[in-house]
């Protein structure tokens, strides 16, 4: 699961980078793009659309802060 739901390693970063970018996008054919494997690169707002869709929560993304200091207890974790 990513995000709240079970998606593709591809989507869970472009939902991210959506996300903490606060990204617009412009869908070229009015919202109605159907996608697929092979048209979710030509779409960006259909694509993040079927993103939230499926259930992905930007309430779910991490905090860069929070990041951080998930990757410090697991370095510490690592090297104990």
């Amino acid at each position: 699961y990513h995000y709240n739901a079970l998606t593709c390693e591809g989507c869970k970063g472009f939902f991210r980078r959506s996300i903490t970018k606060n990204a617009v996008y412009k869908c070229k054919n009015g919202g109605n793009c159907v996608m697929d494997m092979y048209m979710r690169r030509k779409c960006q707002e259909c694509r993040l659309r079927k993103c939230k869709e499926m259930g992905m929560l930007a309430e779910c993304l991490l905090t860069e802060i929070q990041c951080k200091s998930k990757r410090l207890r697991k370095n510490v974790k690592r090297h104990a």
